[in-house]
């Protein structure tokens, strides 16, 4: 098994091979295979000619974005983000490459990774949490829910730090990067994140106030000491410097607070659709 600098190397150097386009998603997502000195990885290769303007976000930074994310995400030791690496290169010019996540046993992905869901409504399985309740189908009363997880709550707090501002349950995988890897909980697609205006849009609300697990405040405290040093650097190559100050900020209040985040006012509180 490669280690995961060595699978950075082949993400960052390796040859793209497009096998096919992820047709659901907003931008070009292209399914790719990467190939270096006899090493193949699939992944998840997005050039920046393949983004769409958005007029809250500035034009071609949004696979700069999800770098930042991975970034943080390896900063906190969370493991929340597939490897992702930023290429000068590729078949469509720059843009970022991540690591493929493959399902346990491969097959199909199941939405939410089996652990976000809509269900009937009064149909919440022991050991999950109610999001919000709304009409699916006909008119068919439904339930957002999610599991009571540890990996979701480490993703739940990764979230309010960066500001995604399009969690939803689709976006959240469970899987492996590498035939022999653990198997892992991630989040992907965080283009849409680390803005200076408070945009968190989640399915992950089920802990909305409550205290913060043990020893997640101590990682975010040597996350904070981190973007004051090194981190921060690397950062600054692919977010500006508001964005960054504002990063830090979160963080500070999510210490502060000791607490998971709340829904905030004037922006929608929900992604949509929720998958």
């Amino acid at each position: 098994m490669l280690t995961t600098d060595e699978l950075r190397e082949v993400l960052t150097h390796g040859e793209l091979t497009v096998q096919g386009r992820l047709v659901d998603a907003s931008n070009a997502t292209l399914l790719t295979v990467c190939a270096l000195d006899g090493v193949e990885l699939t992944c998840v290769y997005k050039p920046t000619a393949g983004e769409r303007p958005l007029w809250d976000f500035p034009e071609g930074t949004l696979g700069m974005r999800e770098v930042a994310a991975y970034l943080v995400s390896e900063a906190l030791g969370w493991d929340v983000v597939p490897p992702t690496v930023w290429r000068e290169t590729g078949p469509y010019g720059g843009g970022m490459a991540q690591a493929w996540v493959t399902p346990d046993g491969g097959g199909e992905m199941e939405p939410g990774g089996g652990l976000v869901d809509v269900v009937d409504r009064g149909s919440t399985p022991s050991g999950w949490l109610e999001v919000i309740d709304a009409h699916g189908d006909g008119g068919r009363p439904v339930t957002l829910v999610h599991a009571d997880d540890a990996d979701l709550r480490r993703m739940c707090v990764f979230d309010s730090v960066v500001n995604n501002a399009d969690r939803k349950g689709g976006h959240v995988l469970r899987g492996r990067v590498q035939p022999e890897a653990p198997l892992g909980t991630y989040g992907v697609d965080h283009g849409v994140s680390f803005s200076e205006d408070d945009k968190l849009r989640t399915v992950l609300w089920g802990w909305a106030g409550n205290a913060l697990d043990d020893g997640l405040d101590d990682d975010l405290d040597r996350l904070l000491d981190r973007l004051e040093g090194e981190l921060g650097g690397e950062l600054s190559e692919l977010l500006t410097r508001k964005e960054l100050a504002r990063t830090q900020q979160r963080v500070m209040r999510r210490i502060r607070e000791g607490a998971f985040p709340l829904p905030g006012d004037g922006w929608p509180s929900l992604p949509w659709p929720a998958f």
